[in-house]
């Protein structure tokens, strides 16, 4: 069963949504982590050293989380290795066919009101309801 957080959701909203903003606003890009991942892995970007401080920042805030409150992110992996490998590669697909990803399109692209977003985001959705309702509910899997 997952645990609802309402506090820490809404904490971690208003960052993904400062760290968005300050990015559009400062750098012109959109917040799509697929992209910005997309720039330091060889060939890299021209602009490559803005992408690994974002990236960074993503790293380095659990550890930064845990120096403040000297508590670690509880972090559960229930599936297998071999799922995650076949998920991971399910997603890559959909990233490169959707053109973004969940971060892209869903945070920066409806905030934009990009109708290829919001209908890319509500694909996304949809197939993470239907995923969770057949894992945890069907067990087909």
């Amino acid at each position: 069963m997952t645990e609802f957080t309402p506090v820490a959701a809404i904490v971690g909203g208003l960052l993904i949504g400062l760290s968005a903003v300050l990015l559009m606003a400062l750098h012109g890009r959109v917040a799509g982590m697929t992209g910005i991942l997309t720039g330091v892995v060889p060939p890299l970007a021209s602009d490559w050293q803005w992408r690994a401080a974002f990236l960074a920042g993503a790293i380095l805030a659990p550890l930064l989380w845990l120096a403040v409150t000297g508590r670690p992110i509880e972090i559960e992996v229930p599936p297998t290795t071999a799922m995650l490998i076949v998920g991971g590669l399910i997603v890559g697909v959909g990233v490169t066919y959707g053109s973004g990803c969940t971060s892209g399109h869903g945070v920066c692209g409806i905030a934009r009101f990009s109708p290829r977003s919001i209908v890319a985001t509500m694909v996304f959705m949809a197939a993470t309801f239907i995923t969770v309702y057949v894992v945890r509910h069907a067990g087909i899997l």
